[in-house]
């Protein structure tokens, strides 16, 4: 009986009802590009795969766990804590008024805060397993598309992409962006090679998009690049229909928060006059931090595109048909989110670099695949696989200042809430007052170091606090001026008065210090801080 020229792909069947062995294309591009151990069999590697995903998932959450309690709580940490110590009830009402787009990562952080407490660490460690998520998918991925060596190589360089490495040491939501982003991808690859489509598969997917859609309202858009992937395949086109519905149910489902976010679109509107897009917060800010480290980093990634066009245009003149592969991908997942974010920029006031968190993996990726390619090179007398460690090497040294960098006690918008705590600790007597500077912008507002760590301020009067950010709408306590304090009687019988201001270079600008004088005190003690400047003032 004659046997069809049809590729079979994982899952089908002959006519004869007989199961056919999964045809691997991605190991079939793996080694036209020279990819060293091309070899491995299939069946072995996808035994190793999962535990060494676990074991890169492990170091990735390591690695930003390693000092992650080092710097200062900045501003908009500040308004993960303190609306994860807030009362439930206080903290869904507030969502209805501000953060709406942050209510999952706040709801979850309420949880996690009620057993674990909302130290420094305690609060960045779920970012810290989140890109250990994110590295253990981005090794799972990469290795269904070659080695598991490769799929190892993809996941650490994750691990140590700054942008991922300062995902994970902050309290906010950006590192589940990305962990999300590659779990979705990997439910996308994993429906892909078994050719027909899976309505478990998508709903799944959907199911994944949703949750990811409230975590983090942008990686609505990565389902556009899912799309562009399919329609790039002629022979997974069969996909598209059930991506439109499981991507429709996702946004029908997550509906309530987007409706939200639209209402509270005037909370980042600062973003349109502070934020000015520039080449370098694309190319630098937005995954890699450090020129050095970026211009080693787009290098291989221009190394891996230059030669995925060589071979794609090579396989077009010989006619062969078109593969799912890796290259296209990670460049739908890097290109299509991001670039949507950059040209709506100029219209609407939504870009900062952070934004692109979700698409570092995609960077991870194409710089892997930039080293793989280079193991095919050879360069003067150098052995193949000396070029490819060369330049693993220099990724490693380039990013190591970058890494340490982040783990400063003011790496975090130059924060020093530690210090003044510190400071208040050692210098205070029990029974002074403390007045805060309020006419900076709110993510520097010295009171924060107050609302973030409230044990080392024990014992003192704060005089101006009208209300406290817990039984607000918002995570800012309000407050009164020192004249609207004094005329409250808030001064009387306090011979000490403890001032934190905010200053640039040590110059101190705000009206307190003057208002404070007409009260009849003065200045005994000044101390400056990294950021700050802490007045001992005496009647």
């Amino acid at each position: 009986m004659g046997v069809s020229a049809e590729r079979f792909e994982e899952g089908s069947v002959t006519r004869t009802g007989m199961p056919v062995r999964e045809r691997m294309p991605a190991v079939t591009a793996q080694r036209r590009s020279g990819a060293a151990g091309s070899h491995e069999a299939p069946g072995s590697r996808f035994l190793r795969l999962g535990p060494a995903a676990g074991l890169v998932g492990v170091f990735a959450a390591a690695v930003s766990m390693l000092g992650s309690w080092i710097p200062s709580l900045w501003g908009d940490e500040a308004a993960s804590v303190l609306s994860a110590v807030r009362p439930g009830g206080t903290l869904l009402t507030m969502l209805t008024h501000i953060d709406a787009v942050h209510g999952a990562y706040y709801l979850g952080l309420h949880a996690w805060v009620q057993v674990f407490g909302a130290s420094p660490f305690s609060v960045r460690f779920p970012s810290a397993l989140a890109v250990g998520v994110c590295a253990a998918a981005v090794t799972w991925l990469c290795g269904r598309f070659g080695t598991v060596g490769f799929g190892i190589l993809a996941g650490a360089l994750t691990a140590v992409l700054p942008r991922l490495t300062y995902a994970g040491e902050e309290a906010r939501s950006y590192a589940f962006s990305a962990a999300l982003a590659a779990v979705l991808w990997v439910i996308v690859v994993e429906m892909l090679r078994r050719g027909a489509p899976s309505k478990w598969g998508w709903a799944l997917y959907g199911a994944v998009l949703t949750v990811g859609i409230y975590v983090f309202l942008y990686l609505a858009l990565l389902t556009l690049a899912v799309g562009v992937v399919l329609v790039l395949d002629a022979r997974r086109r069969r996909h598209l229909w059930h991506w439109v519905i499981a991507s429709a149910a996702a946004a029908v489902a997550a509906s309530p928060v987007v409706v939200l976010a639209v209402s509270q679109r005037q909370q980042i509107a600062f973003l349109a006059h502070r934020d000015v897009l520039r080449p370098d917060m694309v190319l630098v800010k937005m995954w890699f931090t450090a020129w050095p480290f970026a211009v080693i980093a787009w290098t291989l990634i221009a190394v891996a595109v230059i030669a995925w066009v060589r071979d794609r245009l090579r396989r077009r003149r010989a006619g062969e048909p078109r593969e799912l592969d890796l290259e296209t991908l990670a460049l739908a997942w890097l290109g299509v989110p991001t670039g949507i974010l950059l040209a709506a920029s100029p219209f609407v006031a939504g870009y900062t670099p952070r934004y692109g968190t979700f698409a570092a993996p995609a960077a991870a990726i194409l710089v892997a695949l930039g080293v793989r390619r280079l193991a095919g090179i050879r360069v003067a007398r150098m052995p193949q696989q000396t070029v490819a460690a060369i330049a693993l090497t220099a990724v490693v040294i380039s990013v190591m200042p970058v890494w340490a960098a982040q783990r400063t006690p003011w790496a975090k918008n130059r924060s020093d809430w530690n210090d003044i705590a510190a400071t208040i600790q050692q210098e205070a007597r029990a029974g002074d007052a403390i007045v805060f500077d309020d006419s900076v912008r709110p993510s520097r507002r010295p009171r924060l170091a107050l609302d973030t760590d409230p044990a080392a301020f024990a014992g003192l009067d704060d005089v101006t606090l009208e209300t406290s950010y817990a039984d607000s709408t918002s995570w800012h306590s309000s407050v009164y001026s020192v004249p609207e304090a004094a005329a409250r009687g808030r001064f009387v019988g306090v011979d000490r008065v403890w001032l934190v201001e905010y200053a640039r270079d040590g110059a101190v600008d705000s009206g307190a210090v003057e208002d404070l004088a007409a009260l009849g005190y003065r200045q005994a003690e000044r101390i400056r801080l990294h950021s700050s400047v802490l007045l001992l003032f005496t009647r």
